[in-house]
């Protein structure tokens, strides 16, 4: 995609960094305490360069196939050739009479000459027992024996990892391991000194603290990984068209088999490799397969389609022949490895601040271990006892270690990058149920910075369902949107008048009018071309009559840059006709006669013309799109490769269709204008069609309108000026929507989303910030193309992957404030009090506990928060606002300060104020300490549910995880604190000492919102 892009459309930059940096900037964040966690949902770059090398090597593989093919194209039609070619006996019995690796062979080596020794195309299809009209059987005996000889059509994956590599994973912690050291060591010790059990009660609170920790980080991560495989999953979802029984469907490219007759149009992924049976004009992208960015032609002469490659024009039938693991494409897949995707720019931004505050931490705990052993050897120096050594010295220089390693642990906010991934995979989840497949995980994220929509019309803002509802032909405009009118309206037209228009209807068309499984008749194509059919079969047309009656010669199909589709049909006196239809005023232009009212034709003189455009602005006016039908007959010898001409038609009518403006539209809207996100119309259709649309979705206010053509007109000097102010852009091609996108981005630096549905939008899809594609009418490119599929097609939902994403951000925000609170207040107070009295205190197991509760405890309650309506009432971040806000900081600063001032009072005044005697005083006082250190935490993660707002109860109760979270933190302190003393260094509290506790954390709350009232500015 990336070549075809650089080569059709300049240099177009990637949007996230490139490899190679990634990879230098992973290789400095040294300092972690699990890099296979940080890095774990991100790819692996090194499996990926590896892939890259073998891709290499299998395109240059391909290139050489192509160069060998195309010598035997020039020498083999002379040879008189011979199969030796024996049908395996399993394949035969099953009734097919060619086997799974010859087909194989065929196709993936581009082989000529066995074609031809199997009677090619027509040869392997006989082969296959199947048929090109009909396709293949559906009856289950033959469908299993298909399977059975020639596989299905998937791809080996990888297992799903279970839950265990997880657990082995998150023992790899660095720190952890080193706890787990000292851990061992205190046991020895104490054991050794004070015996069993009471020697090994500090070595085994240690062991059972690094347990939790790991299993809660495991069950964590397991989890993330099965909604990440799940959402994988969804991805891979592709429907094709085939004929099955004589009938078209919809099957999903996993149940295709060899002997399927595939239907392809532009835009869509080659489902599996096969050969070409019928079609015109193709042209496939073979550039994810052989690295080759120009198009390559199928046709008889060179019929091989291999999957994976992409429809760039044209349309065709295609006979499978080989499925799954055998086409080249999984083979490739093979060596691929799932890595996930790259950070997003808010992890980058996140594993930055946590490597350095790692290294302050770093700094911090072996200043505090130099500390608390120097206060050890000073004691000892005051006791005289400086040259014996007892094993309480050595368990006390082991606890010293274990908590200078325990401020590492807590120092490092690990769960920083973490908490970006947990919430974008909860938003992605729940986006799947609002209708949005989010394919990256930093488009999640950049959604809620999003300051413009550049929005398709048909299908987005409108239903896509249309109707013909007026027609005008013969110089007479007549509503056509019931039976009977429709029946009216062909009464009146001439039988030459009727039949032409007719003609043109069935003959020009994508779309096919075929009867289901039961009997009905089904209309198949693009919703233009389903209403024109429609309105053909109202008007008493039979379709497959007319499409029988006359020979296609040639097709060109509908391009967004020339706007129109046309065909050749062969006369049966030997002369050709030709039809085209497309944009009116196009259509209009190459036309030199009209029929007249009276069914003959006529020169276009000045009162017709005027008619014309006056009823194409009419039917504007009304919303109606307008399509103008034409044709032409030509007595010349005219072949398929001739092109088509652009003038000289005479005009058949003008239809105006009718696709109503989706429910929910203007509201959406209105909520985007109030959310500072300006909404952009970018579409082809007519200027006073799409002026009508966007005024009544509310998009055209007192901005500008403009049309593609003059758009492109415009100078670098005047772009600048009117970019800003365009609301509508009307008959846009590709480089158009291109061009504002890339202006809007750069020049003037706004966060672009851009929605797309055709292969022509891929360029503006790649080029915008985030790009949207379409899940119904979008086409396999432009879904590749995007960073998240609106399964709905419609505006609202995209609205609503607007609030998802700026709730992302503003959840991310609100952990990032609450653990960068613990991270100091910890640090702070483990450093001062060793540094001053000689002790911390708080122990490793505690630091252990705490840690647990601001990282993977703290990152479920806020960064699972669901969006509210009051995130759409502010203005977007924007691409250069900082994400560390000053609201962040006075929050931030002020809590540290309230939490530092209330341990440090209680450290040094406490025994004092609670009259604390006795020999366990210090233990009670250090357990007061921890106690109200984590209720702080628990009433400070509860003000941290809003930044701003006062009250941040609201809502609360909605949020199960938030309030399980909680309760789960209170009730396992208690047990911490009231029955596993002798493991974690604490002792069972009196209820005056309880009340104090959750009162000074409860105090937090108030100080909070005071700090909420003063004014910082946004920035």
């Amino acid at each position: 995609m990336e070549s075809y892009l650089n080569e059709n459309f300049g240099d177009v930059k990637p949007k996230n960094s490139s490899e190679e940096a990634l990879q230098r900037w992973r290789k400095l964040c040294w300092l972690v305490k699990n890099r296979k966690r940080r890095f774990r949902f991100t790819a692996n770059l090194s499996k990926r360069f590896e892939a890259e090398a073998l891709r290499r090597s299998n395109q240059e593989k391909f290139r050489v196939a192509v160069l060998v093919s195309q010598a035997a194209l020039q020498f083999i039609h002379g040879l008189n050739l011979s199969s030796e070619y024996t049908v395996p006996e399993e394949v035969q019995a099953a009734g097919f009479d060619i086997c799974a690796d010859e087909l194989g062979s065929i196709v993936e080596g581009r082989d000529v000459k066995k074609l031809r020794i199997h009677g090619g195309v027509e040869g392997i299809t006989e082969k296959l027992n199947t048929s090109v009209n009909d396709g293949i059987s559906t009856s289950e005996n033959q469908l299993n024996k298909r399977k059975e000889i020639y596989g299905i059509n998937k791809f080996t994956e990888s297992p799903a990892r279970g839950f265990w590599v997880f657990v082995w994973e998150a023992l790899q912690d660095t720190t952890l391991m080193i706890l787990a050291v000292c851990a061992v060591v205190s046991l020895v010790v104490g054991i050794i000194m004070e015996g069993w059990p009471k020697g090994a009660q500090d070595g085994i609170g240690i062991v059972a603290s690094i347990l939790l920790v790991v299993f809660v980080t495991a069950t964590s991560d397991y989890r993330q990984s099965l909604q990440f495989k799940d959402l994988d999953r969804e991805k891979k979802k592709i429907t094709v068209q085939v004929t099955r029984n004589g009938f078209r469907q919809k099957i999903s490219i996993y149940d295709l088999l060899p002997g399927d007759i595939v239907h392809l149009t532009i835009g869509d992924q080659v489902p599996a490799d096969g050969l070409f049976v019928s079609g015109f004009s193709v042209l496939i992208n073979e550039s994810s397969l052989t690295g080759e960015s120009e198009p390559v032609n199928v046709s008889e002469l060179n019929p091989f389609l291999l999957s994976g490659t992409k429809v760039q024009d044209g349309s065709c039938k295609m006979l499978v022949t080989t499925v799954g693991m055998r086409t080249q494409w999984g083979k490739l897949m093979a060596t691929l490895s799932e890595g996930g995707d790259d950070e997003t720019p808010l992890q980058v931004k996140l594993n930055g601040v946590a490597t350095i505050i790692g290294k302050i931490g770093l700094f911090f705990a072996v200043v505090t271990f130099s500390v608390l052993v120097q206060g050890l050897f000073s004691r000892k120096l005051r006791e005289g006892s400086q040259w014996t050594w007892s094993g309480d010295d050595a368990m006390e220089i082991v606890e010293f270690f274990a908590i200078a390693v325990t401020i590492v642990v807590v120092a490092v906010p690990e769960g920083l990058p973490l908490a970006v991934t947990l919430s974008l995979a909860f938003a992605m989840k729940k986006m799947m149920n609002d209708k949005a497949l989010v394919r990256h995980l930093a488009a999640c994220e950049t959604m809620g910075s999003a300051t413009t929509i550049c929005s398709d019309k048909t299908g987005t803002l409108t239903t896509n369902h249309m109707t013909v509802v007026k027609a005008c032909t013969c110089g007479k405009i007549k509503e056509v949107n019931s039976s009977k009118a429709s029946s009216d309206f062909s009464s009146d037209l001439s039988d030459s008048a009727l039949a032409i228009l007719l003609e043109s209807i069935f003959n020009n068309t994508g779309g096919e009018v075929v009867k289901n499984k039961d009997g009905k008749i089904e209309i198949l194509g693009s919703p233009t071309e389903t209403a024109l059919l429609e309105f053909g079969l109202s008007l008493g047309g039979d379709f497959l009559k007319e499409r029988q009656r006359l020979k296609l010669v040639k097709v060109e199909p509908f391009n967004s840059i020339k706007k129109r589709m046309g065909v050749v049909l062969q006369l049966q006196d030997g002369g050709f006709r030709i039809h085209c239809k497309g944009a009116s005023e196009i259509i209009l232009a190459a036309c030199d006669n009209v029929i007249d009212s009276n069914g003959e034709v006529v020169p276009l003189n000045e009162d017709s013309i005027n008619h014309l455009k006056d009823t194409i602005e009419r039917f504007a006016d009304e919303a109606l799109r307008t399509l103008c039908l034409a044709y032409m007959d030509i007595h010349d010898k005219f072949s398929a490769g001739s092109p088509i001409p652009v003038r000289g038609y005479t005009c058949i009518g003008i239809v105006g269709i009718k696709d109503p403006v989706r429910p929910g539209v203007r509201e959406s809207v209105a909520i985007c204008r109030s959310a500072g996100i300006t909404v952009r119309m970018v579409t082809g259709d007519n200027i006073n069609t799409a002026k009508a649309i966007a005024r009544e979705c509310g998009i055209l206010t007192d901005g500008i309108a403009i049309e593609g053509p003059e758009f492109r007109e415009k100078s670098e000097e005047e772009l600048l000026d009117i970019i800003p102010k365009i609301q509508v852009m009307a008959r846009s091609s590709p480089m158009d929507k291109h061009t504002l996108v890339k202006h809007l981005r750069t020049t003037f630096e706004e966060v672009v989303s851009v929605t797309g549905d055709g292969t022509n939008d891929a360029p503006a899809l790649h080029e915008a910030d985030i790009g949207l594609a379409m899940g119904i009418a979008g086409t396999e490119v432009a879904k590749e193309s995007a960073d998240v599929i609106i399964l709905d097609d419609n505006f609202s939902t995209i609205v609503t992957v607007a609030r998802w994403g700026r709730s992302v951000y503003i959840n991310i925000q609100k952990f990032v404030q609450f653990q960068l609170t613990v991270n100091v207040v910890a640090l702070i107070v483990n450093f001062a009090s060793a540094s001053l009295t000689g002790n911390a205190p708080l122990t490793a197991v505690q630091l252990l506990w705490v840690n647990m509760i601001m990282d993977t405890l703290g990152a479920l309650a806020l960064a699972t928060e669901p969006p509210n309506d009051e995130l759409m009432n502010r203005p977007p971040v924007g691409r250069k606002g900082n994400f560390i806000s000053n609201v962040m900081w006075r929050n931030i600063l002020g809590q540290s300060i309230y939490q530092f001032v209330v341990i440090w009072i209680l450290q040094t005044r406490g025994k004092t104020m609670f009259h604390l005697n006795g020999p366990d005083s210090d233990l009670i006082l250090n357990t007061l300490i921890f106690n109200s250190f984590v209720f702080s935490q628990v009433f400070n993660e509860i003000s941290s549910r809003d930044m701003e707002r006062i009250n941040v109860f609201e809502g609360i109760l909605k949020n199960y995880v938030f309030v399980a979270v909680l309760t789960c933190t209170v009730v396992f302190q208690i047990i911490i604190v009231e029955f596993l003393g002798t493991y974690a260094n604490t002792s069972p509290l009196t209820l005056k000492l309880w009340f104090i506790s959750v009162l000074l954390g409860v105090l937090g709350m108030p100080i909070a919102a005071a700090l909420k009232m003063i004014p910082v500015g946004s920035v």
